[in-house]
């Protein structure tokens, strides 16, 4: 009887360890076998130790577009996981056998992308549309910023995602970037700490973010295939010195490596960059992840770089990862270094903490918070005899151009979000108590209705322009632009206004001049546009960028005075085109499709060029009127010979009549002694809270000396000159308050790095000496 028992016994226990998945049918079953490690349980490298090569493999390669698993040539499925978040850019595979949970992985760096509906279920999924990255980055409110991140990251949480495809944050190199609307701005002062902001609001719900594209995804065209020669210095002061500010303040959990191909290798095959710079040099601890579907093919040059994940991924990319490793082409300490990356982020998810989603965020609060940031992002480029705010006793409104009631919240492609609706501004007028003209009104919605109609302008004929002159207070015009993912912006038809546009403008202005009223223009556009052929028409001129959802009463909250203007310009708006450093090199040669584009401007983009060569601009860096106006005090110095730090004081008043806010700019001009500098670089910005008239507020700015280095190629250096230098305090790039001179005695290596990223062949670039 003892003996049957003891069979019955182990016959029991066999059967739960299959069911368990410990030992396989058929094997002999082993009482005291050690316990499968568990993620979370074991530390991670006891999980790694466990783990098959096909395991292994799974988690450095994506789950798939769906981010359900990775079905092989037989049908079946590894990694599988359930696809939580319809319309979700991917995730990564789960190994449920060791505790490791998929992670889902959307995109929208303006608002989350996901489908509105779901099979089987009734209800309507929607995402806040927030502000694009370039009207965020025009609020310079790193507090205001962070506030949106926290909103966002709140639906990536409650939606049950794990890590947002976001930010974006590559230099806006040439205004006609079919994506720069993605990104912030020209200078990368600006853009890394308006990147690290919107890092820690979307990290403070314990979801991660993916920074992208790493790095000098400036452009569209052939942009998985492009070759850009740029030097090492232009690279590290520009284009990699955004992503240092923000990686190093914020600490991102993943890092995305772009598409094209720099100084000859793509950057997902770089070790030099993702390794040596990312985590040598910089100290990231996250893991590597490539754009999706990229042209590089070596997936073992690109684990070997320290890209971490291929995503989206499909199973001959694990299949080949298992060949590599079997056939000692790809170390398996390599592997499981990649792996070990990916796992350090898998525990600090929402997925592995079993989070338990809502899928209902607070939407209407969120809309508060995109209203706001649109609000404060609108930047008031012209301001004739007091156009603006408008007045009680211009009600009546004749409300022209198509983008006035087909309003445009943000770009297209990734960047688009599918949100509950969009307020155009005819609505957020009506919304503020203003009457756009009735039946000029009902003639612009029946047309835009047709979605097809949008890029046409309205015809409208002189005698109705005459009619509404003489009926109405005021005219507003909206010009509208927009671009996407895949194609950079038209010179001729999306930078250059249309002869109808030009020619709409210049009757209205006609019309309404002649009766003594105003032209209020208004741009919802996605990147800087030119304004010379008309700007002298507009006696105000809002530019209103890409508000988001609540766009129409962000708007209207500025056009009306509920809101005093305070953005400023983070990308400069040229007097010409051609004025643009890249316009010669941009997108690349041959002109036609182009393969190759060398960055012959060096480090001198945007503001850094034109100040440099003296070439006026029609709206420059930083640039931005106000309802008000204010006095920055002489500057403070702690100390007019400095050693480790700068250390400035100011103090900022309202001397208006109204409250309104004021962003402080601070530049330095540094001495050009052993190699050619800009003529100023800003190194430290700040905004006031709204001030009351006569109201103060005092900031003292904190600049290491090493913020005050170049990088010297030769030398694999940053180095900061002994000398003079000038510090200036402004509301723009232009518009200089306050200087203050102060003496380096010594020059100093700030610090030495490692020789990487050198072009094969001379960029010949600008030089200022």
């Amino acid at each position: 009887m003892f003996k049957a028992l003891l069979h019955l016994r182990k016959v029991i226990c066999a059967g739960a360890l299959i069911w368990c998945g410990l030992i396989t049918a058929g094997a002999q079953p082993k009482i005291n076998a050690k316990p499968v490690p568990q993620l979370g349980k074991n530390s991670i490298k006891e999980v790694i130790a466990a783990m098959t090569l096909q395991e292994k493999a799974l988690m450095v390669i994506g789950g798939g577009r769906t981010g359900t698993g990775i079905i092989l040539g037989d049908g079946s499925m590894i990694g599988r996981t359930e696809s939580r978040l319809p319309g979700a850019a991917g995730g990564t595979n789960a190994i449920p056998r060791l505790g490791i949970p998929a992670m889902v992985l959307p995109d929208g760096p303006a608002g989350l992308r996901i489908d509105v509906k779901r099979q089987g279920d009734n209800k309507l999924y929607y995402a806040t549309a927030f502000p694009s990255a370039t009207t965020l980055a025009s609020t310079w409110d790193t507090a205001l910023v962070k506030r949106v991140g926290a909103a966002f990251g709140n639906e990536v949480l409650e939606y049950g995602a794990d890590i947002i495809l976001a930010p974006g944050i590559n230099i806006h190199r040439n205004p006609l970037g079919g994506r720069n609307f993605e990104y912030y701005s020209e200078d990368p002062v600006v853009a890394g700490n308006i990147a690290a902001a919107i890092i820690k609001g979307f990290q403070s719900n314990g979801i991660g973010t993916s920074i992208k594209h790493f790095v000098a995804n400036n452009q569209e065209a052939n942009r998985a295939g492009i070759n850009e020669l740029i030097t090492e210095r232009s690279l590290r002061e520009i284009y990699l010195k955004a992503f240092e500010i923000a990686i190093k303040k914020s600490q991102p959990w993943t890092v995305m490596s772009s598409y094209n191909l720099v100084n000859g290798t793509h950057t997902s095959e770089r070790a030099d960059l993702l390794t040596t710079v990312l985590r040598d040099e910089w100290g990231f601890k996250g893991y590597v992840m490539t754009d999706w579907g990229g042209k590089a093919k070596n997936l073992i040059a690109q684990m070997n770089a320290g890209n971490d994940v291929i995503m989206p991924g499909n199973a001959n990319q694990v299949n080949r990862i298992i060949s590599a490793v079997e056939h000692d082409s790809l170390d398996v300490k390599v592997l499981d270094r990649n792996v070990e990356h990916i796992l350090n982020i898998i525990v600090k998810s929402p997925s592995f903490k079993h989070y338990k989603y809502s899928g209902a965020p607070d939407l209407k609060a969120h809309a508060q918070v995109s209203r706001q940031a649109g609000a404060e992002g609108m930047v008031l480029l012209e301001n004739h005899g007091n156009a603006l705010p408008l007045k009680s006793s211009q009600k009546n409104i004749a409300l022209l151009g198509n983008a006035s009631y087909a309003t445009i919240a943000g770009g297209t492609g990734s960047g688009d979000v599918n949100k509950v609706h969009v307020i155009s501004l005819a609505g957020g007028l009506t919304n503020a108590d203003f009457m756009p003209e009735a039946q000029l009104a009902a003639t612009y919605n029946s047309y835009v209705s047709d979605w097809r109609k949008r890029s046409r302008e309205l015809n409208i004929a002189d005698y109705q322009l005459n009619t509404l002159a003489a009926k109405c207070d005021v005219a507003v015009l909206t010009i509208g632009r927009n671009s996407g993912e895949t194609k950079d912006r038209d010179l001729d038809s999306n930078y250059h206004l249309k002869p109808a546009e030009l020619s709409l403008i210049d009757r209205t202005a006609t019309a309404f001049h002649q009766q003594g009223k105003k032209l209020i223009i208004v741009l919802n556009i996605c990147g800087p546009i030119d304004t010379k052929a008309w700007r002298t028409k507009a006696d105000a001129i809002l530019l209103a960028w890409q508000p988001g959802q609540e766009a129409g009463d962000a708007m209207a909250d500025v056009l009306t005075g509920k809101v005093n203007p305070s953005g400023k310009l983070a990308t400069t708006f040229t007097e010409n085109y051609e004025d643009v450093p890249s316009a010669r090199d941009f997108p690349g040669t041959p002109a036609a499709s182009p393969e190759q584009v060398a960055y012959r401007e060096g480090i001198y983009v945007g503001y850094r060029y034109y100040d440099t060569f003296n070439i006026k601009p029609a709206y420059e860096f930083g640039y931005g009127l106000s309802y008000t106006t204010f006095k920055i005090s002489p500057v403070k110095l702690a100390a007019a010979l400095v050693k480790n730090r700068l250390t400035a004081q100011v103090t900022i008043t309202n001397t208006g009549k109204v409250a309104g806010k004021e962003v402080v700019q601070v530049y330095v001009a540094a001495p050009a002694k052993s190699i050619a500098k800009p003529a100023q670089e800003l190194k430290d910005f700040a905004k006031t809270r709204l001030l009351k008239p006569g109201e103060s507020q005092t900031f003292t700015f904190n600049i290491p000396v090493a913020s005050l280095a170049s990088f010297h190629n030769d030398k694999n250096a940053w180095i900061t000159d002994a000398g003079q230098y000038l510090l200036k305090i402004g509301t723009s790039s232009r518009q200089i308050a306050q200087t203050s001179i102060f003496n380096i005695s010594a020059t100093m290596v700030t610090e030495r790095v490692h020789s990487v990223l050198h072009p094969p062949q001379s960029v010949d670039v600008y030089n200022a000496q």
